[in-house]
């Protein structure tokens, strides 16, 4: 790799770094503020869409962003984008000082805070982008090195944008929402923008090869389901994105539930970033080579199911410590299937379609963050057991498609096995 390249390389790094941390400050308080400003009754599916608006947006506008960049660059598309994101959490700090039974400009605090949530997504859909980018500056061998930087960059982004946001809230569990941590976000944000304008360059060059693919090819998906060395595999992508996305979107509602402050659920959410890190950046990475992907994929499941089963019991009477010493196991299980599944998924592509393949398990993906939360948030509001058991169910039923995975010539190594052409990389979400 060219001296430039890793130079951009890091400066991309520092980029959405910077900005991740912003993401990483309100995702963790967002259920808990979007329940103080809803005054009625159908509390938990409108608090689902909230917390489904941004993954929504990411779905829809990142293949879009992809393709004006492009055309125009990616620099101008990612400075975009950090802006957009620095308006809106800084909306977001705004709407969370207001009254809930105040209007602004004709709209609730509620809306005003869907709004910056659907402009923060629109915002940062451009992750996709920044992918494309690291694809500029690289070649086929530090490919994966370079994307890798932007997964390093979500782990730490959400690890420490947690623990930033600790400062910014009191230890009251029963304070009211603080602007704080929407303005830190956006300040961050600003300092990512300022960065980027000064240092990042453009990545596009007059010999650089773009795709001009449509958006979502339907006719190619679902040939692509239907697959018996494909489709059980996205389908196992779905459900335990599913799953783990309803743990996610609770969670601020489980510590809540324990009397915790907002201060001690930005902690939980810091212990959990710390775990993937750990997981994914060693522990997983030194097994898969010696045990396999199908092997670790199983193994992932088990412990999800086992976790989450064991969190729907301490949800109902357990301890803050019981809490505690349980979330690992799940959030291990996920930081050893996610990665398994993915690598099955492009052990079973033919080369020439591996983009369009791993695009279409990132969609999965996203269909699953976007239905997670509506799904979890509703069941918790009815009992706060209930996602955790229905996030084991789906897991179970997860499990069962591993075992589906047709067994490929040379798992550890790979040999294509479709050719199915499919659509163009979607939406990428945050972890």
């Amino acid at each position: 790799m060219a001296r430039t390249g890793k130079a951009s390389l890091l400066i991309i790094f520092v980029t959405v770094f910077i900005d991740l941390l912003g993401f990483g400050i309100i995702m963790p308080l967002l259920p808990r503020y979007g329940k103080h400003f809803i005054v009625d009754d159908a509390n938990g599916f409108i608090l689902g869409m909230l917390m489904a608006s941004f993954s929504a947006m990411q779905f829809l506008f990142a293949p879009i962003w992809g393709r004006i960049s492009d055309r125009a660059g990616r620099r101008p598309i990612l400075i975009l984008g950090l802006a957009g994101s620095t308006i809106s959490y800084a909306l977001f700090g705004l709407a969370t000082s207001w009254d809930p039974a105040t209007t602004v400009w004709g709209l609730s605090p509620l809306a005003w805070l869907f709004l910056t949530r659907i402009g923060a997504g629109i915002a940062g859909a451009t992750i996709s982008t920044a992918q494309a980018y690291v694809a500029d500056v690289t070649d086929s061998k530090g490919r994966g090195k370079g994307m890798a930087l932007i997964g390093a960059a979500f782990g730490i982004g959400f690890t420490f944008g947690p623990l930033i946001g600790a400062f910014f809230v009191g230890d009251n569990p029963d304070a009211p929402p603080s602007p704080m941590p929407g303005y830190v976000a956006s300040i961050m944000s600003g300092l990512a923008l300022l960065f980027a304008i000064v240092r990042l360059p453009e990545s596009l060059t007059e010999q650089s090869h773009v795709s001009h693919r449509g958006w979502l090819n339907f006719g190619s998906f679902a040939n692509a389901v239907t697959k018996p060395a494909i489709g059980p595999i996205l389908l196992c992508i779905f459900l335990a994105t599913l799953a783990f996305a309803q743990l996610e979107s609770t969670l601020a509602l489980l510590t809540q539930h324990f009397d915790m402050s907002a201060r001690d659920n930005f902690y939980v959410f810091a212990y959990i970033g710390l775990i993937l890190m750990i997981a994914q950046g060693g522990l997983i990475r030194a097994l898969i080579p010696r045990v396999g992907e199908k092997r670790m994929a199983t193994a992932g499941v088990f412990l999800m199911v086992i976790g989450l089963g064991l969190l729907a019991f301490v949800a109902d009477g357990g301890t803050r410590l019981q809490m505690y010493l349980i979330l690992p196991i799940s959030v291990v299980g996920f930081a050893a299937f996610n990665p398994s599944i993915q690598a099955l998924l492009s052990l079973r592509s033919a080369q020439t379609d591996q983009g369009g393949i791993l695009g279409l398990g990132q969609s999965m993906s996203s269909i699953a963050r976007i239905l997670g939360p509506i799904i979890g948030i509703v069941l918790f509001e009815s009992h706060v057991q209930y996602p955790y058991w229905c996030s084991a169910l789906v897991m179970l039923i997860a499990g069962g498609l591993v075992f589906l995975i047709a067994p490929a010539r040379h798992e550890d190594v790979g040999t294509p096995a479709t050719d199915a052409p499919i659509a163009e990389e979607p939406a990428t979400d945050a972890p």
